[in-house]
């Protein structure tokens, strides 16, 4: 692998190739992520069923995610997202055109599956091409890419919404994977000798990649499953509690855009955070925040009380931008590296869909309310665990001084 070398390397030169992609393929899952479970319950589900199609995002990643990772190794990460781009166009095509649950179910399952791939293709490509010393900074500013997407997508979602209605999200965000699958098109192929190597070698198999790594994943992997769980909550949980209330759709959306504002405006300094001082540093107010807020959300009843929540959630989400594919790219082996990204990336969809089942789960048999006490005394266990192998990494990666 081809490491830069740190005098020559500016940002800018692969900002386009690099982060153009996600910006735009973001403003699509922005716009639908606030309004997708209310688009479910206005095609019959009850509340716990909503809860669940919007769990099947996630899951539709966690069952795609080592397969995934064997894609990227032998197809290389621009030909994935060129692939992903479009699979996940036809999915929220297909959902646009939905008439029942289960049809709008099993396109977002499939939607999940297109994600992992690119979310994989994206990491593996900003390993290749940023050196170490920059690499939380770069991997942060993919985060905040993200959630610039996040932030713009609501916006447009509730204008569209009052223009027509909740369909119209879905094909814009079907547009914007289109548009993301042909921007990729002007990366360069940086792993393509890596890959030649691997094949002439004979490619490893994703278990022997992963069973080689082993301690890695069941340690620091598992705090990735906690970051991911405490993550995922706000895209079934808070809608749900604010459509309880009488909080209208687009008003839902535009919560969520004033949650993004703040995620955007912290994603750099976290990044730096991360370079200067460690991983640990923001690891850890992802998972505090998110338990704080489960204790404060049923405190409240007002379009400000759910704002205030959305905020504190997205103080920590912001400073954690790119946590997790950071904490992959450190632990990631040169040989087999897309192999163990795959795995890597299972331990965050594992997180990513067990908030949103938890909370179709509790819901299926108590209040809202409920769930968010359950997440938040998880949360606060959480929060020791990834503490304390973030901060056994920082230590590795710098010396106990460090």
């Amino acid at each position: 692998m081809a490491t830069p070398r740190e005098a020559d390397f500016r940002l800018r030169d692969i900002a386009v190739a690099a982060y153009g992609p996600s910006a735009i393929s973001a403003i699509g899952y922005g716009a639908i992520m606030p309004v997708l479970a209310l688009q479910a319950r206005a095609l019959g589900a009850d509340v716990s069923t909503a809860a669940f199609v919007v769990a099947l995002w996630p899951l539709g990643m966690l069952a795609t995610s080592l397969p995934a990772g064997a894609v990227v190794a032998r197809l290389g990460e621009r030909t994935t997202l060129l692939l992903a781009g479009l699979v996940d166009a036809v999915a929220m095509v297909a959902a646009a055109l939905s008439t029942t649950v289960w049809q709008l179910g099993v396109c977002v399952a499939v939607s999940g599956g297109a994600w992992t791939a690119f979310l994989i293709a994206r990491q593996g490509y900003l390993i290749e091409a940023v050196p170490m010393y920059w690499r939380a900074r770069a991997m942060s500013l993919l985060g905040g890419t993200f959630r610039v997407g996040v932030l713009v997508g609501p916006m447009i979602g509730a204008l569209l919404i009052a223009l027509s209605d909740i369909r119209a999200v879905f094909l814009l965000s079907g547009a914007t994977s289109v548009a993301a699958a042909l921007l990729a098109l002007v990366m360069p192929d940086l792993g393509v000798e890596s890959r030649t190597a691997q094949r002439e070698a004979g490619h490893a198999s994703v278990r022997s990649v992963l069973a080689a790594h082993r301690h890695t994943l069941l340690t620091l992997g598992v705090a990735v499953i906690v970051i991911g769980a405490s993550r995922s909550i706000r895209a079934s949980l808070l809608p749900l509690w604010a459509d309880g209330i009488g909080i209208s759709a687009s008003t839902t959306s535009l919560i969520f855009a004033a949650a993004a504002l703040i995620d955007v405006l912290f994603f750099f300094p976290g990044g730096w955070l991360m370079d200067r001082r460690g991983r640990a540093l923001v690891a850890v107010p992802v998972v505090l925040s998110v338990a704080i807020a489960c204790f404060l959300l049923p405190l409240t009843a007002t379009v400000a009380g759910v704002t205030a929540v959305m905020v504190l959630i997205a103080v920590g989400n912001g400073l954690g931008s790119g946590i997790v594919m950071t904490l992959g790219a450190d632990t990631a082996p040169e040989v087999g590296r897309a192999q163990y990204l795959g795995g890597w990336r299972l331990c965050g969809d594992i997180g990513n869909s067990g908030g949103p089942l938890l909370v179709s789960a509790v819901a299926a048999a108590a209040p809202l309310a409920a769930a968010c006490l359950v997440l938040g005394v998880l949360g606060l266990l959480g929060t020791g665990w990834v503490g304390y192998w973030t901060h056994r990494l920082d230590v590795r990666r710098t010396g106990p001084a460090g």
